[in-house]
């Protein structure tokens, strides 16, 4: 299998990534999920369960309030009510939800903005139990993915047994479609790109924001439907990880490292790359290697009925690299599935993964990290790759180059030559561990 990064335009001499098979099969593997389930229906509030079950999507600007849903009945067609004019719009672009028929005006409670005695959780309540009585199925348990207390009580008011609806809908997106891979494996050249342009930027004095903005701008003029984040790290900020960026100035001689999370129609990347900015310390380089060394042999056992356990398993322990347990390490050695958001089914983590293991299969798509700190106390590497689980083993859909540790920045050339990009004196701290030679 070779997983293959069309453009992004339709042409007529080319058959590309086919976006109606795309709808098509994402229903039916929801339908199936929903048809080996006790439920009756699927309800939905989750920006990215709503897109994957009705192929909408009114922009990210929605994705936190929780305004829209959708219902899925067992036997039937899905039914979207949607905020104001959009619906108008779904009417009018999106033929396969027939129009007024299943594309429908209608609000939630915008997190409980609207007066509690509006009447509007009611109202959401009474358009849903109204679409399950039609299909015979008000008596049947109800699964829901997200939703707020006051919509809850209206739902079990009009006799609606609601029960978690989550696992259904993240069976069905768990191995994900031929144009599903695509479109994230064309995510994830748009961050080669990304990277690429941040590579030549990074150099003492430019600062982690304007990383992120570089990196946005980047993403934006591709073509990214939305830019999630750019955590941007680097120097002491290392270890331990904050998962955030910040207006530090980069210093020569800082490690860097960096994940980037965009959407592409819809379909997400989680993507760290580590760099060295001038030169690197040993440690630095040292902590590199084991992270790559760990990276490497997850990968490896990367293939259809291995299992969570056995990717977690080449990992180490919490303790090893200084924490009390690894629920305090938690998301530094990690693996999550990657589609419509992330995290998605599989989870990799010595956490949860060594008794209760997931069994791995062609079609799943995932996320592989790594973190080693550097033995100076302040220094630390990351790295994360994606793969595509292919029917004898799988394929890093993730180019830009991570095999060794990058320098980034300025060359230097002294008197005597080429400054070293290894510099023993590059560490900052005088003790046993960082101290000059």
């Amino acid at each position: 299998m070779t997983v293959r990064t069309f453009g992004t335009n339709s042409v007529d001499w080319e058959q590309r990534l086919d976006l109606d098979r795309l709808r098509t099969e994402r229903l039916d593997k929801l339908r199936a999920s929903l048809d080996n389930s006790d439920l009756g229906a699927l309800l939905t509030f989750d920006f990215a369960n709503i897109r994957y079950m009705t192929s909408t999507h009114i922009g990210t600007w929605a994705m936190d309030k929780l305004i829209r849903f959708a219902v899925l009945p067992r036997g039937g067609e899905p039914v979207l009510w949607d905020f104001g004019s959009a619906a108008k719009h779904h009417q009018l672009y999106n033929p396969w939800l027939d129009g007024e028929n299943r594309a429908r005006a209608g609000i939630s409670t915008l997190r409980g903005a609207f007066h509690p005695d509006a009447g509007i959780a009611e109202e959401v309540a009474r358009k849903v139990a109204t679409v399950l009585r039609e299909h015979g199925l008000a008596n049947e348990p109800v699964g829901v993915d997200l939703i707020e207390m006051p919509i809850l009580a209206a739902l079990q008011r009009e006799g609606l047994q609601v029960v978690d609806g989550q696992q259904v809908f993240l069976d069905a997106r768990r191995i994900k479609t031929r144009d599903e891979i695509g479109l994230l494996a064309q995510a994830c050249s748009m961050v080669d790109a990304a990277y690429e342009e941040l590579y030549r930027f990074l150099r003492p004095g430019v600062r982690e924001n304007e990383c992120v903005g570089l990196v946005s701008k980047v993403l934006y003029d591709l073509g990214s439907e939305y830019v999630e984040g750019v955590n941007a790290i680097s120097g002491e900020r290392c270890s331990p990880h904050p998962h955030v960026y910040s207006d530090r100035l980069i210093r020569p001689g800082d490690p860097a490292f960096f994940d980037i999370l965009h959407s592409h129609m819809g379909y997400r990347t989680c993507y760290y790359r580590c760099f060295a900015v001038g030169s690197a310390s040993p440690a630095q380089r040292d902590a590199y290697v084991r992270c790559r060394e760990y990276m490497d042999h997850a990968i490896a056992l990367v293939k259809p009925g291995a299992t969570t356990a056995d990717i977690v398993s080449v990992w180490p322990r919490a303790e090893e690299f200084g924490f009390p347990n690894e629920e305090a390490a938690f998301a530094l050695q990690y693996g999550h599935g990657v589609g419509l958001s992330i995290w998605e089914k599989p989870i990799f983590s010595r956490l949860v993964s060594l008794d209760h293991p997931e069994v791995l299969e062609e079609g799943m798509v995932f996320a592989l990290e790594t973190y080693w700190p550097g033995s100076d106390g302040w220094s630390a590497a990351r790295i994360e790759e994606e793969v595509v689980v292919t029917a004898d083993g799988c394929e890093v859909i993730t180019k830009f180059p991570a095999e060794e540790l990058l320098v980034a920045g300025k060359r230097y050339f002294t008197a005597g030559g080429a400054l070293s990009h290894t510099r023993e004196s590059q560490s900052h701290l005088n003790n046993d561990n960082g101290k000059p030679a």
